[in-house]
């Protein structure tokens, strides 16, 4: 029931990837690649299926890599003190070295450590994203670290202490709509106290707590008409009802749920190990142990419909935790460029050239 990868190129970390047994089938058939950072282990690693049908995995190092969002062309990620943007530089059909898709780093905004957590670009190609360490949104700016964008309406100034940890953002519409938090405190590190359950989701444009009581919520993503999020400190993926203002759990995962997308009737999460701080004594330890099982670290896929796991995949070895996961469609075999070789100084493409001189 499960295969283990032998076309594997995450040569830093080398961990090893049990996953359910027609998980690079269905990504083969679906042809999708996924994108997945590490908040711990500083990787941004891209999974596709090699033409042999095993699994092809790519690894970058980025400093404490986070939030992550894909385009059709491009990446946006966070690491500790910049946000990236990678853009892919192949043509439909042209391959190097095997791979189809091409991610090389262009343009690194210097932000300092915001802490930034989800990233979104908006219906008019803004950069959005969320800053834990200033509890708001923000977006890029040419001259200052970023351009404050709106805060809750519980955190009474814009300032460098982590009260709220603001951590995630969904987008309807191409318009930033909501976000999570872990409590709606306003002192500095007065979440960890609120992690069993002062968890809410904030509305931006009414300033208004729709549902509270949740632990440790993150990723907050609409999609098919609802709000999807991961409640995170208890362990299960499930739904918002905004008649109700209730959280519906759908599904339990056995780990500590962060990032999340969908591609069609799928759901596809992350999964780490929980750290033992940040992470011990939530509701999770409980139902790990009621159901008798111990946390990994990888990807869930859920059917939306039954809300059944109907996929799975674990990493074993350095890599403990994930932050963040994007879908890429129509990409079957993904790589990207990074700055520990010299494969980036090599590496030159150039736009038809333009006689305006």
């Amino acid at each position: 029931m499960e295969q283990k990868s032998n076309g594997n190129n995450f040569a830093k970390s080398n961990p090893q990837i049990i996953a359910s047994r027609t998980f690079s089938n269905w990504l083969e058939d679906e042809k999708i690649s996924l994108a997945f950072t590490t908040y711990k282990t500083s990787r941004l690693l891209l999974l596709g299926v090699n033409p042999q049908g095993e699994f092809s995995g790519f690894e970058r190092l980025f400093n404490r890599a986070m939030g992550l969002y894909a385009t059709s062309e491009r990446l946006y990620m966070s690491s500790k003190y910049q946000l990236w943007q990678l853009d892919n530089i192949l043509q439909k059909e042209q391959f190097y070295n095997g791979y189809d898709k091409l991610y090389v780093p262009r343009i690194a905004y210097t932000t300092g450590d915001l802490d930034i957590h989800d990233v979104v670009v908006d219906k008019n190609d803004r950069i959005i994203f969320v800053s834990s360490l200033l509890n708001c949104l923000a977006t890029v700016s040419h001259k200052n670290s970023c351009t404050p964008l709106w805060k809750p309406p519980f955190i009474s100034k814009v300032i460098n202490e982590d009260r709220c940890h603001l951590n995630g953002l969904a987008m309807v519409e191409g318009k930033a709509t909501y976000v999570t938090a872990v409590s709606p405190s306003d002192v500095i590190d007065g979440w960890r106290d609120q992690r069993k359950d002062g968890g809410c989701v904030i509305e931006i444009a009414s300033n208004e707590i729709i549902i509270s009581g949740l632990s440790m919520p993150h990723s907050p993503r609409f999609y098919q008409g609802k709000l999807w999020l991961l409640n995170s400190g208890k362990g299960f993926f499930g739904v918002v009802d905004l008649d109700t203002c209730k959280f519906e759990p759908i599904t339990f995962c056995p780990g500590f749920l962060r990032g999340l997308a969908f591609w069609k009737n799928w759901a596809i999460m992350g999964l780490s190990k929980p750290r033992e701080k940040t992470f011990s004594g939530l509701e999770l330890d409980k139902n790990l142990l009621t159901k008798d099982a111990k946390p990994r670290c990888g990807l869930m896929v859920i059917d939306l419909n039954t809300g059944g796991i109907v996929e799975w995949l674990r990493l074993e070895g350095v890599i403990t935790e994930l932050y963040d996961v994007q879908v890429l469609p129509k990409v079957q075999r993904p790589m990207a460029l990074g700055f520990q070789t010299d494969e980036i100084s090599r590496l030159l493409t150039l736009d038809p050239i333009e006689f305006l001189l």
